[in-house]
């Protein structure tokens, strides 16, 4: 593995990938994928299949063959066959319900 310095911290690059998946929200599909690069923001991958006609806004990336570790990502750009995506924070607010004084 090296790393490099970008914009947005640090970057690991994988020289071989790291085989991963893309998961939908819901689990209507299911992609194999190899993780190129990756930081504290996002990753750069290539996957396996189209990604053609996939709702590619919210998605998951499961990075172990339980699900156990997974990020929330966001498609940011597609290259050819490689494509970048950004991960996507949770929320620690918790929800106000309407009508209620804090």
């Amino acid at each position: 593995m090296a790393t490099d310095q970008r914009q947005f911290g640090e970057r690991v690059v994988f020289d071989r990938g790291y085989d991963a998946h893309m998961m939908a929200i819901d689990g209507t599909w299911r992609r194999a994928c190899s993780v190129l690069d990756v930081s504290e923001t996002g990753a750069k991958m290539t996957v396996e299949g189209s990604i053609v006609g996939l709702p590619l806004k919210e998605f998951f990336l499961l990075l172990s063959s339980t699900g156990l570790a997974y990020r929330r990502c966001e498609l940011a750009w597609v290259n050819g066959e490689e494509i970048g995506v950004n991960f996507l924070k949770h929320s620690n607010k918790k929800k106000k319900r309407p009508g209620r004084p804090e």
